[in-house]
């Protein structure tokens, strides 16, 4: 399903996550410096010995990975940076905590029930295989003992058979009033789907009454017999705040049961649904879950095959999201009228940090309503993402003037557009002037030439922190090439791969001005372009 839907190709992709063993190592070794040498933390509630404080660094990562890498799973798309942050928050908080309990020995931090232990349980590092009724007695057995505080528990990537669901099932009744987060993504991977569906009844009725926060089903093929598998423990969840159902063949019929079962929304703040078939019918259904989620700050609905009924409807829906910080609606075919509609909802978010919006079929029409919107909006705008929507130079005006007046930008994606050189140039110059977070530029295969690939390159020289600008895909000459690598001489390392790029594009520059243009002489636009120009210093 996943081939069908995104098969589109994204030549923009910066992962953050996972970090390398190198790097995680070096965090270790520098959480053992914080716990045993003298800072105003350990003045305050003394130092750990080198040994002690190594132990602690060793297991405070590991903890802080481990939560940290359950969050980038639920976001497979991303490019891990929320993951990247948690990582960083868990290890800042555990240490703090390790200090207030302040030095103790070896044989008492092992024996001691004390707030640091562990509290995730994930079999999901394993290799991906079936797994039976003897194999789960021994892999669930922490689960087991008494005084565990596990309160995330982790069974993805891991397939489920009725044995071993059997085994699961009154351990996780057991732990029922303690778990906050449950990842049962891909669980029944391969299984029959009269034994699948078993399986998630069983899960379902363990879990009955549990005070979950985070719920996450996704890559269980569930379609509609397979969410009310899961009714039992989707009816008793009354304090969610995440939900992710992502690659779970949601059609209508799904997203209808999606929509009559969880009749308790009101403290969802995620709600995820990448990847299915959902359509416009199951989109108004969709809609009902998001205009009963007032609470809602991230909301995926991308690649579900949603129309402009369905995208006008959740647009529609989305306006009582004020809180929204993360919208993303990818690969949908929502046409410049659903565009024009989420424009309007947009305006109303002053919290909006990330916005992907690109393969909407938005047009010129679309992208004008929604830069102007967002340009217009008090929302401290991170990422723009809007590539493949058939944008053109005469959007480019619009789009420049969102972009200069979004200064917490640190993410532009226009990629697989028609902005060429006019246009590059414009949102080149909207982002000259401060800009000082900006870090990520993504302008590839956009008919950009010579001119445009200068002015983007001179723009990024007086970045500091800039990280990767991308104009891969376009039609700059050899001699545009070499230039660019001029500009960028101290920072080789910003400029991305060129291996699409076609040179040869330039020596046709004047037959295709004449047929995209009607006639346009290149000559006024390089006169327009050299007036726009930033000039390096050395």
């Amino acid at each position: 399903m996943a081939d069908t839907l995104d098969s589109r190709p994204h030549t923009f992709s910066i992962k953050l996550w996972p970090p390398s063993l190198p790097t995680r190592q070096a965090l270790i070794e520098r959480m053992t410096n914080n716990l045993s040498s003298k800072t105003i933390f350990t003045d305050k509630f003394g130092s750990l010995t080198k040994d002690q404080a190594m132990e602690n660094a060793k297991r405070i990562e590991d903890v802080a990975f481990s939560t940290a890498n359950l969050q980038f799973e639920r976001e497979p798309d991303g490019d891990g940076g929320s993951a990247v942050q948690l990582y960083a928050k868990e290890c800042s908080k555990m240490i703090l905590e390790v200090l207030k309990k302040g030095p103790v020995c070896k044989a008492e931090q092992v024996s001691s029930a004390s707030p640091c232990k562990e509290t995730v349980f994930d079999i999901s590092k394993d290799k991906r295989a079936f797994i039976e009724a003897e194999e789960a007695e021994e892999l669930l057995k922490p689960l087991k003992e008494p005084g565990n505080v596990y309160t995330k528990i982790c069974f993805s990537n891991r397939s489920f058979g009725l044995g071993a669901a059997r085994v699961a099932e009154p351990i996780l009744a057991s732990l029922k009033d303690q778990l906050k987060v449950v990842d049962l993504s891909d669980f029944v991977a391969g299984r029959p789907e009269v034994e699948a569906l078993e399986v998630m009844n069983i899960f379902s009725s363990a879990l009955d009454g549990s005070v979950l926060s985070s719920l996450n089903l996704s890559d269980n093929a569930l379609g509609e017999k397979g969410v009310r598998a899961f009714g039992t423990l989707l009816k008793s969840l009354s304090s969610l705040e995440e939900l992710y159902l992502m690659n779970d063949g949601i059609s209508k019929e799904a997203a209808q049961a999606v929509s009559e079962l969880i009749p308790s929304t009101e403290k969802l703040r995620v709600l995820h649904f990448h990847n299915n078939m959902t359509g416009d019918e199951g989109a108004v259904a969709i809609s009902e879950v998001v205009k009963r989620s007032p609470l809602l700050e991230n909301f995926r609905c991308s690649s579900t095959r949603v129309g402009e009924g369905g995208g006008i409807a959740l647009s529609e829906a989305l306006e009582n999201c004020t809180l929204m910080e993360k919208l993303d609606l990818r690969d949908n075919m929502f046409g410049t009228e659903a565009g024009v509609s989420l424009s309007k909802t947009l305006s109303r978010f002053e919290h909006l940090a990330e916005v992907y919006l690109s393969y909407l079929n938005l047009e010129d029409e679309g992208a004008i309503a929604i830069a102007n919107a967002l340009k217009d909006s008090a929302a401290p705008i991170e990422v723009l993402e809007m590539a493949g929507n058939d944008i053109t130079v005469e959007a480019a005006s619009a789009i420049a003037a969102c972009v200069a007046a979004k200064q917490d930008l640190n993410k532009l994606n226009l990629s697989e557009n028609e902005l060429k050189d006019e246009g590059c140039v414009q949102i080149a110059k909207s982002v000259e002037e401060e800009h000082l977070k900006l870090q990520y530029i993504d302008m590839s295969n956009n008919y950009i030439r010579r001119a445009g690939a200068r002015a983007l390159a001179q723009v990024v020289i007086k970045k500091e922190g800039f990280k990767l600008l991308n104009i891969d895909g376009n039609i700059i000459s050899e001699e545009g090439i070499e230039e660019v690598k001029e500009i960028l001489k101290k920072t080789p390392e910003v400029l991305g791969a060129l291996d699409e790029n076609d040179p040869d594009g330039e020596e046709e520059e004047d037959d295709e001005e004449d047929e995209e243009k009607e006639g346009e002489g290149n000559d006024e636009l390089e006169s327009k372009l050299k007036k726009l120009e930033v000039n390096e210093d050395d």
